[in-house]
């Protein structure tokens, strides 16, 4: 198992999880259940999500897509461009 990204959140994480897995890739949330703890421990560096070696790269390159994916003009409240709306 490789760690191939470190979220800045458990929700960022599920959500990640989440994708992985419906793209065939089996994800393992290391951490996720340090997080109530966070006040007594160093937050980076907690959470992280490890892949098997082989799936290493496509993982990443998920979470790469995902993190430089825009709103879809329309998709977004005009109050607060750059926003997508969930």
């Amino acid at each position: 198992m490789r760690r191939i990204y470190e979220p800045e959140s458990l929700m960022e994480a599920q959500m990640l999880v989440g994708m992985l897995a419906n793209e065939g890739v089996q994800v393992h949330l290391i951490g996720g259940d340090l997080v109530g703890a966070m006040g007594d421990l160093p937050m980076q560096g907690l959470l992280a999500l490890a892949v098997a070696d082989e799936q290493a790269g496509y993982a990443r390159q998920l979470i790469d897509e995902y993190n430089a994916a825009q709103p879809l003009a329309g998709d977004e409240p005009e109050s607060i461009p750059g926003t997508l709306i969930c």
